[in-house]
């Protein structure tokens, strides 16, 4: 039996955005007798106007309820916890970043870059490896190692070789979980064997290019049978990192821990060249800082330049990574000049034309009227 129309707003979670329509599952614990269900909505046209962008993840108050449809429209959102842009996901509470050991293998720096943008979300970071099936157990307990040292302790597992993961699961059954990564490493098949009715699409590592094929087109929630909710992010290769130069450093946990015991002699250290810098040294990721560092310091350039239009000199990164300062060419306008503005150009020279030709006609007036 359906339930009648009802006009209460009640609350929910977003689980999937697609286009202008909005899966929503309402909130858990409501008293009014009315079915926990899952509603296709739309968003109020007031929240568009005002620039209110609804997320997956983001909590919102639903109204207009038609539960013969199973319908309803998003009135309100309620403020965030947490917002990431890329993936776009709201009120996430820690990021579970899944890479393969082989098929694709591990690249060190490429798992680099992901952790950069992960620490810099302020959210709780984990680490799993999947495929483990593939490699020796040397392989493995090598890449164990390493990463102790980078600050993380990886869950090594293998979809298609484990039943149960007694390990990743407690992390996984509390808020919302993140999950991201690569293409082909096996977010979608992992969600599968953690929630086998979502039955997710899959797709096999390119045998020429030796990269994983894209097969998750969208952020989705998906709910654990132990409690928990899980969001599919689509994967990519080279995640970008934004951020000041001077923070960067506060996404590497080995710079922390040096920075834990001393201090620099400078304050705004970089970490680069300074003298007195106690985070400088032979340590495994220091590499990959620098030229991360390389890029922030290249976007505040580029952004500084771009905010002062006097600027006679542009910012320019060689094949090094160094930056170089060249001279500003005239930009060029095509833009073609509007009819108003050619008539009043016009009018303008044959006002300036006639007023020098009287001129010219009083001064002649004068010379012969004088004796």
């Amino acid at each position: 039996m359906t339930q009648p129309l009802t006009h209460s707003a009640r609350l929910g979670i977003v689980l999937s955005a697609q286009a202008n329509f909005y899966r929503v599952q309402l909130a858990v614990g409501d008293d009014d007798g009315l079915p926990q269900a899952s509603l296709l909505c739309t968003c109020r046209a007031l929240l568009k106007k005002t620039g209110q962008q609804v997320m997956v993840g983001d909590r919102v108050w639903v109204e207009n309820l038609d539960w013969a449809d199973e319908r309803a429209v998003i009135n309100a959102i309620e403020p965030r916890r947490t917002q990431l842009d890329r993936p776009p996901v709201a009120n996430g509470d820690q990021v579970l970043l899944v890479f393969s050991l082989d098929e694709p293998a591990l690249d060190a720096h490429q798992l680099s870059r992901f952790l950069v943008k992960a620490e810099a979300t302020g959210m709780a970071v984990h680490l799993c490896l999947n495929k483990r099936d593939l490699v020796s157990h040397g392989h493995q307990q090598a890449w164990q190692e390493r990463l102790n040292q980078w600050g993380y302790h990886p869950i090594l597992i293998s979809v298609q070789a484990d039943r149960t993961f007694p390990t990743l699961a407690p992390i996984l059954n509390r808020g919302i979980t993140i999950i991201s990564g690569p293409s082909g490493v096996g977010k979608s098949s992992l969600i599968n064997a953690l929630i086998p009715a979502t039955d997710l699409r899959t797709n096999r590592v390119s045998g020429k290019l030796r990269r994983g094929r894209h097969t998750t087109r969208h952020v989705e929630l998906f709910e654990l049978p132990q409690g928990g909710l899980l969001a599919d992010t689509p994967g990519f290769n080279q995640p970008e990192i934004v951020c000041q130069p001077g923070q960067l450093g506060q996404y590497f946990p080995e710079i922390r821990s040096r920075l834990e015991t001393g201090c620099c002699q400078f304050g705004d250290c970089l970490h680069r060249d300074e003298p007195g810098c106690i985070v400088r040294g032979d340590w495994d990721r220091y590499e990959h800082y620098t030229t991360i560092l390389q890029e922030c310091l290249t976007q505040q350039q580029a952004l500084q330049d771009s905010a002062d239009p006097e600027a006679v000199y542009k910012a320019k990164v060689d094949s090094a990574g160094k930056i170089h300062h060249e001279p500003k060419l005239p930009t060029k306008k095509y833009r073609r000049v509007s009819r108003r503005r050619q008539q009043q150009a016009l009018q303008d020279l044959r006002y300036e034309l006639t007023g020098s030709t009287e001129s010219l006609m009083n001064l002649e007036e004068q010379d012969w009227d004088t004796p």
